[in-house]
């Protein structure tokens, strides 16, 4: 069976998991927020805009969950001088923005989530928060 590979998604429930512990973290710590979860190769799963969130997050919080999901790292991981160019070679698919980070259950690369809306620590400790309730690899 060399033509077929086996791989590990996130299940539905895994997805709403995801974005009820963003909403949980981003309500305790008082910040709306916007939540998006996409797979590995940067389709949209689930997504979320809290009431009192940045309109404009939701576009950046995508962003920041497909350059997670893409690079295997977090969002603010793009060095510096990649930031611009892959912005606007991915019509703003890819950002090197706080707030997105890769989803990795047993090593394996599920996709990314991202979250906009607040201060880039805030983003990410949603993310994180959000990533511990299914029981992700935490770095």
């Amino acid at each position: 069976m060399s033509h077929v590979l086996t791989s590990s998604v996130l299940s539905d429930e895994g997805v709403m998991t995801l974005l009820t512990a963003a909403i949980s973290a981003a309500t305790t710590i008082g910040q709306p927020q916007c939540i998006v979860i996409v797979d590995q190769s940067g389709v949209t799963l689930g997504s979320f805009r809290m009431r009192g969130s940045r309109f404009q997050s939701l576009k950046s919080a995508g962003a920041k969950a497909q350059t997670a999901a893409s690079i295997g790292a977090p969002s603010h991981s793009l060095p510096d001088h990649a930031r611009v160019p892959l912005a606007i070679a991915t019509d703003g698919g890819m950002t090197g923005l706080r707030g997105g980070l890769p989803i990795r259950v047993g090593g394996a690369l599920l996709g990314g989530i991202g979250v906009g809306s607040g201060s880039g620590e805030q983003d990410e400790q949603v993310a994180r928060a959000a990533l511990k309730a299914i029981g992700a690899d935490l770095d």
